[in-house]
């Protein structure tokens, strides 16, 4: 984004802040403070400016209640990831899913055999999604994963402000806008459209968690992709990555995906 080029993140958010305290009746400089303190990690603090946003502009409320069920998703991720508590799965939650979650619990306590041997069996067992994908150029796949092998045949996502799972065999379609906000650095703007011909907006999680507690401001604002050893994986921080049996792709380029998928998968 070119309002970051030249600049670290701390001294935009003095920035930020001054523009602020200069205009203090003025939601704008405070909407910008807000997205930055989140692409900070700085959830109390954001959802401070959310509220003075609600409360000066009545045409920010939409805006404010979707990004503080987005706010409120994060502590959840952290959570589930940090394998002590259970997300929501869209659609029915199969046996591959359970493997995955219980690889996230084995990984909490310290047990790296048994996460790759439970990630191993859910890949197995989890449906191939087939398709095309819309990004620099159109691509079609065999099959398409999460790089990152935590999530692998599923994406994960805020949809009706609450965190999910989503299996990729129960998308039929999403969509992406490219990005024009600082917030889209955190969350990925993203329509939904389902096997069983139902639609959602959601916002996908633009970075992988712990994203914003990394010293490193290309990780925090989506400029880079890391890959750090975690037990003989790789698991990622930064941009998310999407990967096919051709190509890989950042969710920052990816305009769409489809898949051929049947509704009984």
């Amino acid at each position: 984004m070119e309002w970051l080029a030249g600049k670290s993140l701390d001294e935009t958010l003095q920035l930020a802040q001054g523009d602020v305290r200069r205009a203090p009746a003025d939601p704008k400089p405070r909407i910008f403070l807000f997205q930055l303190l989140c692409v900070l990690g700085s959830w109390d603090r954001a959802l401070t400016q959310l509220q003075v946003i609600g409360e000066l502009d009545a045409a920010s409320l939409a805006m404010v209640h979707t990004y503080r069920a987005a706010i409120a998703a994060e502590e959840t991720r952290r959570a589930v990831f940090a394998g002590r508590i259970q997300p929501l799965i869209l659609g029915q939650p199969e046996r591959w899913i359970a493997l995955m979650l219980e690889s996230l619990r084995a990984g909490a306590k310290g047990q790296p055999e048994q996460v790759r041997a439970l990630r191993e069996e859910a890949f197995e067992l989890a449906p191939t999604s087939p398709g095309q994908l819309e990004a620099e150029q159109a691509l079609a796949f065999d099959w398409l994963a999460d790089a990152d092998p935590r999530l692998g045949p599923i994406t994960d996502a805020v949809i009706d402000g609450k965190y999910y799972w989503v299996p990729f065999s129960r998308i039929a379609e999403l969509t992406i806008e490219a990005p024009s906000d600082l917030r889209d650095l955190v969350w990925t703007p993203t329509h939904f459209r389902w096997l069983n011909g139902g639609e959602s907006f959601g916002l996908i999680p633009t970075r992988y968690p712990g994203s914003d507690s990394q010293a490193d401001d290309r990780i925090k604002r989506s400029a880079r992709t890391e890959w750090i050893p975690d037990g003989g994986d790789y698991i990622g921080v930064g941009q998310r990555v999407f990967v096919t049996d051709s190509a890989e792709v950042s969710i920052l380029d990816l305009r769409s995906l489809s898949f051929t998928l049947e509704a009984d998968n």
